[in-house]
């Protein structure tokens, strides 16, 4: 029998979970969260989480692709580690922003929010994550670079489109001194910006 998934709920625990630590909320951000935090945060640390690794693997039918064409999101799938920013905000402004957070990572009740430690230059917080279960049916799996390729050519959803996406988290990756190897890879299987085309 399949567990319905109601993301009412789920902003419910979370903010019980937080309001049980009763101090200000960390959030960490491993994707577009970097470029496009939406929201007022007191403070930005670098930050490493153990035990998951960002992947462009998480099929998006809504903010990215449409359920005709489902593009692509980014998720922290379990194994490895994965570096990111920590991101903290001021208790007083968790009971407006974590609605807001929810309305846009959870459109779809697909992530499974969870705390995880991350490490920090200032020492180990403990940071409101968007994980994805392997088990998940938005799990795509290992993709060929083929389906790449398809997927960034023709799939966009509310927020535009999946190759914006992840070149834009990307660059904003290397901003910060990140080097994701995979996931520049896979961005350069997309055909090349127009601007770098040359004419004879």
């Amino acid at each position: 029998m399949t567990t319905i998934r109601c993301a009412a709920t789920m902003l419910q625990r979370t903010f019980d979970e937080w309001r049980a630590q009763g101090d200000d909320l960390w959030l960490f951000a491993y994707g577009s969260l970097i470029w496009k935090t939406e929201f007022e945060v007191a403070e930005k640390r670098p930050a490493r989480v153990h035990g998951h690794h960002r992947a462009l693997q998480m099929w998006s039918r809504v903010n990215r692709g449409t359920p005709e064409r489902p593009g692509l999101v980014l998720a922290l799938i379990s194994g490895g580690s994965c570096r990111g920013m920590a991101l903290r905000i001021q208790a007083d402004h968790v009971p407006d922003m974590l609605p807001q957070l929810w309305q846009r990572e959870m459109p779809n009740p697909v992530y499974d929010p969870k705390w995880l430690p991350c490490l920090t230059p200032q020492g180990p917080v403990s940071a409101l994550s968007f994980t994805l279960s392997r088990h998940s049916p938005n799990y795509t799996g290992r993709l060929t670079d083929a389906r790449y390729r398809e997927i960034f050519a023709r799939s966009r959803g509310r927020y535009g489109s999946t190759l914006d996406y992840a070149r834009l988290t990307c660059d904003h990756l290397r901003a910060i001194g990140i080097q994701d190897a995979e996931l520049e890879r896979v961005v350069a299987l997309a055909a090349p910006h127009p601007s770098h085309h040359h004419t004879p």
